[in-house]
Parts: structure tokens; C-alpha cells; sequence
């Protein structure tokens, strides 16, 4: 085996199990807060040191990889919901297998010197310029494909917005429309329009709701103001980030933890949100 350096090693590690904690809550909408992203791909490193083992028998580094990929997932998303952290691993496992096989691949055919593959994980010298390269193919390919996926949503049913905010726990009826394509470019996540008239303990006592008292609002309310875009009118809308958002289907009881800012409409209208929050 060629010459490893355990920087390098615990580095890239850590890396890809970002990249893959990410692809995963990416693929599931679920939240991911990025410090428990950070703390899990730190710690699931540590097991990439089993690249420093004799090749021998598969199964043992297999084992430990699929004992790793259970601790991951759960120290990353944690565990509330056996079921969803089931479909959390599943999906953990798959973007895992499909990034590994790729690596396999480059590694059979090419032999680059540059790369090492022991018990399961690999070893690149790599370079940052090789990292940012990889890093944009990766979030395009995983892009498209969460888009692909996108398309098969059902937007037929009736749904319920549950939204957990500090101790406040706010419920409305709400409809999946493809035309609500509003997305925060800073967090990239999607956003839910909600009434203002659920929340009412924002802009009690006649109080305005304008870009013009940000910081104000931004204090008090948590409120911040994105750019939107309709077909002859644009402006800014306040939104916020709540501690958690479900999406219950009325017709089959079936509840979609889902990850997403709520922005406050001034309109007596239901909640509105993008169908792809249900795939």
C-alpha cells in the first residue's frame, strides 16, 4: 500500500461524509442543522482509520461500515422517529454505495497513484482545487437527480401545515402547487406561504411588517426579508426558520417531516407549499 497521512485521511473523510449526510437530507428533506453535520462527519472519520487494516476478510470492515453509516445518520439527524431514521439509513446507505462504487470504479480501472482502497474506504491525495471540482459535480448530479424525483410527487390530496416555532405550535390548512417556486438563495431551502393571521403573535397591535424595520423584526420576530418573483409583481418577503415543520396528508394520515423557512403572507389564504417537500 502506498504512503497514507492520517491528515489527509481524517480530511477527506470528513469531507465526504458532509457531502453524503447532505445528498442524504437533500433526498429525504429532511433537516440537517450544519453543526451536527459537522460533529458527525468529525467523529464518523474515526472509522476510515480501518483502511490502515490488513486486507483479509470483507465482512469485518463491512460491518464496521454499516455499523458506521447507523452511527452517522444518528449522531447527524437523531433519532425520534424509528421509521424515518430507517429511510434516513436507507438512503444513507445508498448514496454511500453509489459514491463508493464510483471511487471502485476509477480505482479498477485506472490505478491512479494517487488514490489507496482498503476494507472499504479509499484514500485520495487530493488537492483543494480537486476538491471544489468534485464538490460542484457532485451537488449538480444530486440536484438533478432530486429534480427527476421531484416529478412523480402527487398533489392531489388535501394537507395540514404543522409548524413548531419556541413554544408555540401553529396548525392550518394547506395546498401543494407547483407555482410556489420561492427558494431562500442563502440557506437554499424552499419556502412555505403561510397567512399571517396563524401567527398571531407577529405584528400584534397593528405593527408593520415592512422591509424598512428589519432589524427590528429580525430581533423580535426572527423575521428576515428575501426577494420574490411573480408574473408583474416582485418585492420582499418576511420569512423565518421554525424548529420543525410537518406536512400531514388529511386523506392518509401519512406525516412528512420536511425542512423549509415559513414566509408570512398578509393574505387571508391556506399555506402554500411546493409538492417536492413530499417526495
Amino acid at each position: 500500500m502506498k504512503s497514507i497521512y492520517l491528515d489527509v485521511l481524517i480530511v477527506l473523510n470528513i469531507y465526504v461524509n458532509y457531502f453524503l449526510l447532505r445528498a442524504t437530507a437533500k433526498f429525504t428533506h429532511t433537516p440537517l442543522k450544519t453543526i451536527r453535520c459537522i460533529i458527525s462527519s468529525v467523529i464518523g472519520s474515526l472509522f476510515s482509520l480501518t483502511i490502515l487494516l490488513p486486507a483479509g476478510n470483507f465482512l469485518i470492515p463491512l460491518a464496521i461500515k454499516l455499523g458506521a453509516a447507523v452511527v452517522i445518520v444518528g449522531m447527524a439527524f437523531g433519532v425520534k422517529d424509528k421509521k424515518h431514521t430507517l429511510k434516513l439509513i436507507l438512503y444513507f446507505y445508498i448514496v454511500n454505495f453509489i459514491f463508493g462504487g464510483v471511487v471502485m470504479l476509477l480505482y479498477i480501472t485506472f490505478k491512479p497513484s494517487f488514490m489507496a482502497f482498503n476494507n472499504s474506504y479509499f484514500y485520495v491525495d487530493f488537492s483543494l482545487l480537486s476538491l471544489v471540482i468534485f464538490t460542484a459535480v457532485a451537488y449538480f448530479a444530486v440536484t438533478a437527480v432530486r429534480r427527476l424525483m421531484d416529478r412523480g410527487c402527487d398533489t392531489s390530496h388535501h394537507y395540514k401545515v404543522i409548524i413548531r416555532h419556541k413554544s408555540g405550535v401553529f396548525s392550518m390548512e394547506a395546498l401543494a402547487d407547483t407555482g410556489n417556486s420561492l427558494i431562500d438563495h442563502f440557506s437554499g431551502k424552499p419556502v412555505i406561504i403561510c397567512p399571517q393571521k396563524e401567527f398571531s403573535y407577529i405584528g400584534d397591535n397593528d405593527e408593520q411588517i415592512c422591509p424598512e424595520r428589519a432589524e427590528y423584526l429580525y430581533q423580535k420576530y426572527g423575521l428576515r426579508f428575501i426577494p420574490y418573483s411573480t408574473i408583474g409583481n416582485n418585492g420582499l418577503i418576511p420569512v423565518f426558520s421554525p424548529d420543525e415543520i410537518i406536512i400531514a396528508d388529511k386523506e392518509t394520515g401519512k406525516n412528512k417531516k420536511t425542512e423549509a423557512l415559513i414566509g408570512i403572507n398578509p393574505k387571508d389564504t391556506p399555506a402554500i407549499f411546493n409538492p417536492k417537500l413530499l417526495c
